[in-house]
């Protein structure tokens, strides 16, 4: 395996992918299921073989993995940026840059853990847009600074309705909701943000699902670090390469 440290760094999104996000998806999804039905059998005054510990733990465990998906999210983006800021020379010729683009990581990531942290509903929607804002503008540098390819973030713009770009920052933004309404769900007797909640999450859901196939396809999209020279001198409409010298 030719892999380079910059091909090694690239894999630390699908392995924690794979390893933590997608068991927590698991998890989280048959607690749901789980406390649903126990709801349903004991509405009424029923009673249910579901320990009314289950709540809680998909709370928990929702909790995780809405903090894991947007942290995943942040990690996919690091490293194409910090990769393209170290291919062009950027700490030298455009620091100002380079400085703004780190401070809307640590502010997004800032936003994200107070948002955990908030309870007065005027807090958690100011976290809630600043940390979807901080997402939505580290995911498109390139209009953020007015340069094109800035950071050199695989987004597949022409392809957008099977872009594996696309479909997490619409997972991402889905989990930072989720946690925005969490005090909601509980105070809401009509239920109505419980259905909100059900509804945005099973769409999030097919979102992962396509994450699975959509991440497996870029990986093999994108090629090694040593082979970007050749592979990138390709003319991907026609798909034709120029033919190598011998």
């Amino acid at each position: 395996m030719n892999l380079d440290l910059t091909d090694l760094l690239r894999l630390i999104h699908p392995i924690i992918a794979v390893a933590i996000v997608f068991p927590l998806i698991g998890i989280v999804v048959n607690m749901a299921w789980q406390t649903r039905q126990r709801r349903l059998e004991t509405t009424g005054g029923g009673k249910s073989k579901i320990p009314p510990l289950v709540g809680p733990e998909h709370l928990k465990y929702g909790r995780w993995l809405a903090g894991g998906v947007v942290g995943l999210c942040l990690l996919g983006m690091l490293h194409p940026s910090v990769k393209y800021i170290l291919k062009n020379n950027l700490l030298d010729k455009e620091p100002s840059q380079v400085a703004i683009l780190a401070l809307l990581f640590v502010a997004t990531i800032g936003s994200l853990v107070c948002l955990f942290r908030a309870r007065q509903r005027l807090w958690i929607v100011i976290f809630t847009v600043l940390a979807s804002l901080g997402v939505l503008l580290l995911g498109f540098q390139d209009t953020v600074f007015a340069r094109k390819g800035f950071g050199a973030i695989f987004r597949l713009d022409n392809e957008w309705f099977w872009s594996h770009f696309y479909f997490g920052m619409a997972a991402t933004l889905l989990m930072i909701f989720s946690l925005a309404i969490i005090q909601d769900i509980y105070r809401d007797r009509s239920n109505r943000w419980r259905t909100v909640h059900v509804i945005l999450n099973c769409f999030a859901l097919l979102l992962f699902l396509a994450q699975a196939f959509t991440g497996t396809r870029d990986l093999l999209s994108i090629p090694f670090s040593w082979q970007e020279p050749y592979i990138y001198s390709c003319n991907f409409e026609f798909k034709t390469c120029p033919t190598p010298n011998k």
